[in-house]
């Protein structure tokens, strides 16, 4: 038997992330039901790194939406903050909260408001956590067009990590945004890039879109398109996978497909 053939297949994290001597940059985009809970799960992340003697994460929060009253209940919201934007309530809550001097963007995180954020678009890890195909689409486009050439460590480009959603199943996806290099291994065979969500899944993404996009007018309403904890479960799992990247430097797994309904979570292997 040629043992070379059951070696695991993985991808190493870049030495900068695990080592860094400023904290890791990452730009969330989406401040909803699931954005809202990332939010929280990077603080925690962050904290833990920390404490581990790692230089920890700083966040900037992109969205341009208000606090309505559906999203009270399912998204981190309350009462007293209708009204607000999104991403400046929950970056003072989790500043408050956890002490960080994380930043909030009231825009949507788009070609033309670059301009906005001068020069803190780009980042060592983007999320997004959007509800179209569309903001998937610029967003994707943005990455390979704008940012994959930086090479200042500090705002270097290594991963997107997208959320995606439908009533009760969704997936969260792991992709680089150039070639990392690999260490050599006699031990596993090693992947220098993951692909994109949207060229990889684009058929897949067209069907989780809902095709109701008109507003809830309240939370009874919106739990009809959106199970109560479709969104809590993703978070979780997809924050579990961004936590191994950075305890292990390496991962076997670069996404997840969860179904709420049938209770299973299937990993998406490194390949």
């Amino acid at each position: 038997m040629n043992i070379a053939l059951n070696k695991p297949t993985v991808h190493f994290a870049p030495s900068y992330l695990l080592n860094p001597a400023n904290p890791v940059t990452v730009n969330l985009i989406g401040a909803g039901g699931t954005g809202s809970r990332v939010l929280t799960a990077l603080a925690e992340i962050s904290h833990a790194l920390t404490e581990l003697g790692h230089a920890g994460l700083f966040v900037r929060m992109f969205d341009d939406d208000l606090v309505c009253e559906p999203n009270l209940g399912r998204q981190r919201f309350s009462s007293c903050e209708l009204g607000l934007n999104k991403a400046v309530v929950r970056i003072n809550n989790v500043n408050r909260f956890f002490g960080t001097n994380w930043k909030a963007f009231p825009y949507r995180f788009d070609h033309d408001n670059l301009y906005r954020f001068q020069n803190q678009a780009s980042a060592n890890i983007f999320i997004s956590c959007v509800d179209t195909v569309a903001a998937r689409l610029e967003i994707a486009r943005m990455l390979k067009t704008r940012f994959a050439d930086q090479h200042q460590r500090r705002e270097k480009p290594y991963y997107w990590i997208d959320y995606g959603n439908s009533s009760s199943t969704g997936q969260v996806i792991l992709s680089t945004i150039s070639s990392i290099p690999q260490p050599d291994s006699e031990k596993f065979h090693t992947v220098s890039e993951l692909a994109f969500v949207t060229d990889e899944f684009a058929g897949l993404l067209e069907s989780s879109e809902s095709d109701d996009n008109t507003p809830s007018c309240s939370l009874a309403e919106a739990l009809e398109k959106q199970d109560l904890f479709i969104n809590a479960a993703l978070t979780q799992l997809g924050s579990a996978l961004l936590w191994s990247l950075f305890r292990q430097g390496m991962t076997k797994n670069r996404g997840v497909f969860l179904n709420l309904d049938t209770m299973i979570s299937q990993p998406l292997k490194v390949a």
